[in-house]
Parts: C-alpha cells; sequence; structure tokens
C-alpha cells in the first residue's frame, strides 16, 4: 500500500498549491487538449488539482479521480460537490460513481477510481485518457516507477508540484541545514513505489524517462511561499495553521532517521513556532511542474 495523506493536511495546502503552479506551463498543456477532454488524475487526493485546471479547460471534460484510499475518494466526491455548489455551479449526480458540474462553457464530468497506484500504469484506464495529471506525487515514487509510466503512455503527462530541494526559511536558524538533511533523507525512503522514492530528484527523472520515448519535456518552477501573516500577493487567509503543520511536518521527519539530533530538531521545532505566532516566520518550498507531450501526429 502507498503512503496516505490526511485529510486536513490537503485542505491546509490546496491555496498554496494552486498559488505555486505554473500558469505558463499549464496553458502549454490545456493547448495540446483535445475539445473534450478525458483526464486520469492519479493520487488525486480530494481533487485539488481539478478544482485548479477544470476551470481553466473551461469546456466539456471528463476526470477520473484515482485514489488507493476509499476514504480520500468518497471525500474528493463531497468536496468537489461543495466548493462547486459554492461558487454557484449546479452539481448532479447520474450516478453513485459519478457527478457532474454544470460550467457555463460544459458539463465537467468526474468519476472516482480506487486502485493502488502502487501497481500502475498496469491498472489504470489508459485507454480511456487523453492526459495522465498528478499533483505533489511523482516525488513519492520510484524511478522504475516514472520508466514503467513513460513506457506506457502515448498522451501528455503532467506532474505538479515535484519537490526540488530549494527550501528557504526566514530568519536563518542555525540547525536549519540539519533538518533540512533529515527531511530530504526521509524524503527518499520507499513510500511503496518499489524503490526509494525520487525526493528533489523526480523532476530530473521524469525528463529523463520521457525523452528517452521521444516525448518532449519541459519544467518551470513551481514554489510554495509563505509568510507569517496573510499569503502571497495579499490572499485574505491566514498562513498560520498552513506554516505550523508544515515545521512539524519537517521536525518529524528528520527524527525519523537513524542519525538524527532531538534535542536539536526540537529547539529548531520551538523557536519556529514561536516565529509563526508573532507572525515573522517566512518561507519558500521548492517545486517543479513538469510537462511531457508526445510527438504530434
Amino acid at each position: 500500500m502507498t503512503e496516505a495523506f490526511d485529510l486536513d493536511w490537503l485542505d491546509l495546502r490546496e491555496p498554496f498549491d494552486a498559488l505555486a503552479r505554473n500558469e505558463a506551463l499549464a496553458a502549454r498543456f490545456l493547448a495540446r487538449l483535445p475539445a473534450r477532454p478525458r483526464l486520469l488524475d492519479l493520487g488525486a487526493g480530494t481533487g485539488s488539482l481539478f478544482r485548479w485546471l477544470a476551470p481553466r479547460i473551461g469546456r466539456a471534460q471528463a476526470w477520473t479521480l484515482v485514489d488507493a484510499d476509499r476514504e480520500m475518494a468518497e471525500a474528493a466526491f463531497d468536496t468537489v460537490a461543495d466548493r462547486a455548489e459554492a461558487v454557484g455551479l449546479r452539481v448532479t449526480f447520474p450516478s453513485r460513481r459519478c457527478l457532474l458540474v454544470h460550467a457555463p462553457g460544459g458539463a465537467w464530468r468526474v468519476e472516482a477510481l480506487v486502485a493502488d497506484l502502487a501497481e500502475a500504469p498496469d491498472n489504470l484506464p489508459l485507454h480511456e485518457a487523453d492526459a495522465v495529471v498528478n499533483s505533489a506525487l511523482c516525488d513519492l515514487v520510484s524511478r522504475p516507477w516514472i520508466e514503467r509510466m513513460a513506457a506506457a503512455l502515448r498522451v501528455p503527462f503532467y506532474a505538479a508540484l515535484c519537490v526540488d530541494g530549494r527550501d528557504r526559511f526566514s530568519p536563518p536558524h542555525p540547525a536549519d541545514a540539519a533538518v533540512a538533511q533529515g527531511f530530504r533523507r526521509d524524503q527518499r525512503r520507499d513510500k511503496g513505489f518499489g524503490g526509494s522514492a525520487l525526493g528533489a530528484a523526480a523532476a530530473d527523472a521524469i525528463a529523463q524517462a520521457f525523452r528517452a520515448r521521444g516525448f518532449s519535456v519541459e519544467s518551470a518552477a513551481s514554489d510554495w511561499v509563505a509568510r507569517g501573516r496573510g499569503a502571497p500577493h495579499g490572499l485574505p487567509f491566514d498562513a498560520a495553521p498552513f506554516l505550523s503543520r508544515l515545521v512539524a511536518g519537517r521536525a518529524s521527519a528528520a527524527l525519523a532517521g537513524p542519525f538524527r539530533d532531538a534535542r536539536r530538531v526540537a529547539a529548531w521545532s520551538e523557536v519556529r513556532g514561536g516565529q509563526i505566532g508573532r507572525g515573522v516566520l517566512q518561507t519558500r518550498i521548492g517545486h517543479r511542474d513538469v510537462l511531457a507531450l508526445p510527438a504530434e501526429g
């Protein structure tokens, strides 16, 4: 079974994901989609990538949200419906496994598929997809998993928010490097995808695997940016809960390895928590979006 994430964390990170994704790279991806695209979203969680991309597609479309966690798949249906209705879109349910968001440019059809992504691509309906997409997934998978996916696909592959190791906290702390080293070590442990996770090497691994099979590959920065009071660009939500979970996750990961300094990590976590409370902590967490396109024709 692959590693799972909790719903609260996915909710906290969604607005930061939305700000981070690279608009220009997404536009190049969307330009390659057919009139009524069918998208296969791997590790879809509660559907945050759908909520970001569907309005940009802006016409009739069909999505299959794939997740190994049945509870997550059910939460995706509820969240997609609730968010759509909150912005004035009508939602109907043709069946228990399908919903329709009735948007001005055409209906957005959403289905859920419960599948263990460790077995991908063999257990995926690739023949039904015009593109395969994912967000915050490829840094968890192994190099053999990426190579199998590249070998199986003849359609665009869009991987958003792959961590790349360019992390910075401000103001600096003497333990930043030690915590970062422990966190990167934890990123590379096997997450259930048949080998060491790619971590910060994900974007390069995707490029190598897909270029070897004739795809053109582009990538672009898509960094999380957060500061202690509010969010980037003056958006009206508080970054403190997100930063608190981010700091706690980094500390926990740094303590998981064999070479850890619990006292030093605890001191780092305490100082960062105080900075969050005073609204002075700022962070940039490096990510890259990657787009692999098959040769046209």
